[in-house]
């Protein structure tokens, strides 16, 4: 299930973060974006995937039991769907998912105080079930004083009633950190 991944060179991208500017490109008539290619099979097959995700979720602890862990709920008219990690704890953490254009994309929230986007690669077939893997592709509000970045994402969906998501982290220097993995099921 795991594969190599390279180190994010964010020493040398966090400057061009901070002067680039949205990746939709405006019409002539004015600074209104076109809008984005988008897929109807790819928006309802991927966000039903993910809207099936609905309710609250146990975490497996590291002594075995089951924890508070997340609760995804379905907003926006069906077009976007939220997970809130660790619900009501000092370490609360939101991540969004949704479309844009034929992106599958998911803003994480952090505690830590910055905001990773990450976009899918496409669905893959891995040892515990289908998985849906996400790469870095920008962070908002990187300070000198945060000392990692989630820099990648991989939801494992095992069944409809067990999920897994792995994370990777990079440190400031754009260097592979740690990766974990956490364990959910879904809370009777």
């Amino acid at each position: 299930m795991h594969r190599a991944r390279t180190a994010l060179p964010l020493i040398l991208v966090l400057p061009a973060l901070a002067a680039c500017q949205s990746s939709t490109t405006t019409s002539d008539a004015g600074d209104w974006p076109e809008p984005r290619a988008s897929s109807e099979f790819l928006d309802q097959s991927v966000m039903n995937r993910l809207a099936a995700l609905e309710g609250e979720w146990e975490l497996k602890q590291e002594d075995g039991s089951w924890g508070k862990g997340s609760t995804f709920t379905v907003t926006s008219n069906g077009s976007a769907v939220r997970e809130i990690m660790f619900p009501g704890e000092p370490h609360e953490m939101t991540n969004l998912y949704h479309m844009d254009g034929e992106d599958i994309v998911a803003t994480h929230y952090c505690a830590v105080g910055n905001q990773p986007r990450l976009v899918a690669t496409g669905f893959e077939q891995a040892e515990g079930g289908a998985s849906l893997p996400f790469e870095f592709q920008s962070v908002s509000n990187f300070r000198e004083s945060h000392d990692h970045v989630m820099g990648g994402l991989t939801l494992v969906f095992v069944d409809a009633d067990t999920i897994h998501e792995v994370w990777t982290s990079f440190d400031s220097e754009g260097a592979f950190a740690h990766e974990m993995t956490f364990e959910f099921r879904r809370k009777k």
